[in-house]
């Protein structure tokens, strides 16, 4: 029973770890400078944005595409300056949390 329950507790650390991970790559790569998890900040909150892609099968590269160029006129006139130090593998794992919801 014992290597039951310690199997629960680390299949749920293992679980959140992956968010927390994608957090910590969010403040890494400076995008919470500009962005929260749920308010307007000087960029769209992420789940705006996970609302406003919502089913677009397109939406990962595209976005992806557009942390790594940056990006103007979507969410208004301020523009996202370009991440273009940013792996082409961590710009998608963000832009996937941020679409799950940024949780």
């Amino acid at each position: 029973m014992k290597h039951i329950a310690f199997l629960l507790i680390a299949a749920g650390l293992l679980a959140a770890a992956p968010a927390q991970a994608n957090l910590e790559l969010a403040k890494k790569s400076n995008c919470m400078s500009c962005h929260t998890v749920e308010k307007k900040l000087v960029g769209p909150a992420y789940v705006d944005v996970a609302k406003k892609y919502a089913g677009d099968k397109d939406a990962v590269k595209a976005l992806a595409g557009k942390v790594k160029a940056g990006s103007k006129g979507v969410w208004g006139q301020i523009s996202m300056p370009p991440n273009a130090t940013l792996k082409d593998a961590d710009a998608e794992t963000l832009v996937k949390w941020i679409l799950a919801g940024a949780k």
